[in-house]
């Protein structure tokens, strides 16, 4: 857990307490403090709420490149590879024709006392266009979400159907919207934050 992810605890301990407090307040019949105590936990989130933003406007995108890791707490996510079918036979939506784009990551859990997974990763592609595609489960083989033995390495391999005009691909690993991440100050997943890419080459 990094200062950031404690800070969001915290505010969140806080805010638990603070609404336990104006109940408590509203159940005894004290209003003018229940009212106070209602505008004190509107007011942190404000706040709170603005520096994660503040923070997503301002800071930069993060490029990583090929064989770089990206780690999540104890699994690490490394892209080590890329390839595609160019020959592959699909219509997309614009009627260009498809291509089937394989990325190879190394996942690694850094952990040695025990195997586990990052059960909410996804990975999908982005292009020059700003075009977005999800991974193609029908076709690929292990999951990033996958349990990893403790200090192991597993290959995962997900697979999508791109448009065959695409160019200028970028993986982004992400852990979805209405997730913690969401509220966590500089995270990739935050709020209007720029999402971290992996830049393939194609």
């Amino acid at each position: 857990m990094n200062r950031w992810q404690f800070l969001l605890l915290a505010v969140s301990g806080w805010t638990a307490l603070g609404i336990v407090g104006t109940l408590l307040s509203m159940f005894r019949g004290e209003r003018r403090k229940a009212a106070q105590g209602i505008k004190w936990l509107l007011a942190t989130w404000v706040i709170y709420l603005t520096m994660v933003i503040g923070v997503s406007i301002v800071q930069p995108r993060r490029v990583v490149a090929i064989g770089q890791e990206q780690c999540f707490a104890e699994m690490c996510f490394t892209v080590v590879g890329v390839d595609e079918l160019p020959q592959f036979l699909g219509k997309n939506q614009t009627g260009n024709g498809s291509r089937l784009v394989r990325v190879s990551v190394r996942v690694r859990n850094t952990a040695a006392g025990k195997a586990q997974s990052e059960g909410r990763m996804q990975a999908y592609l982005v292009d020059s266009q700003g075009r977005r595609w999800e991974e193609s489960r029908g076709v690929s083989g292990n999951r990033l979400t996958g349990q990893v033995e403790a200090s192991g390495v597993m290959l995962s391999q997900p697979m999508f159907h791109v448009a065959g005009d695409a160019t200028g691909l970028e993986l982004v690993f992400t852990h979805g919207r209405w997730q913690p991440g969401a509220l966590v100050i500089g995270d990739s997943d935050s709020l209007w934050h720029r999402k971290t890419v992996v830049p393939l080459g194609r």
